[in-house]
């Protein structure tokens, strides 16, 4: 009997943001955000990132630019095509437009904006920013999110907003 590809797919999917919730977990201990991402090609793990804007100054270093900046550093390529980009938390604009830069293909998350009713992004989301400039990305939603939304509130910075 053959495994489900989609089944198959999913178990993948979750081992692997297991291993983006591991390094947000270094990242809150370091004193950062904890969010992280990983970027992956071909099932191996080619590039790890993990937020680091409150240690390093840099509004920029955030988790999925530096797994990017790690990918391309590594596999000695400003391209990233066939790689899927696994992130603890949806993108913000700037990590978004920087996975379409960098050719990444598939974007698997965890926790949205939206469901954390944040509201410092208006209504920004992912396929917003694709419609807006017409652009294509296969994502995967839904990834352990109540991890990943847990691990989010555990940032002492973290304010609850208030229920609509």
């Amino acid at each position: 009997m053959k495994a489900d590809p989609a089944l198959r797919q999913a178990t993948t999917d979750g081992a692997l943001m297991g291993q983006v919730l591991a390094h947000c977990e270094e990242a809150l201990q370091r004193g950062d955000c904890p969010v992280a991402a990983i970027v992956v090609r071909d099932g191996q793990v080619v590039g790890v990132g993990s937020n680091r804007v409150a240690t390093t100054g840099d509004a920029t270093a955030h988790a999925e630019i530096r797994a990017i900046r790690d990918a391309c550093d590594r596999l000695g390529s400003a391209r990233l095509d066939g790689c899927t980009l696994y992130s603890a938390m949806e993108p913000c604009p700037m990590c978004c437009w920087a996975l379409k830069e960098a050719g990444i293909q598939r974007l698997v998350l965890g926790a949205r904006h939206a469901g954390m009713r944040r509201t410092d992004y208006g209504d920004y989301a992912v396929e917003k920013l694709l419609a807006l400039t017409r652009a294509s990305l296969e994502l995967t939603t839904d990834v352990r999110t109540p991890e990943c939304e847990a691990m989010r509130r555990r940032w002492p910075r973290w304010v609850e907003p208030p229920v609509a």
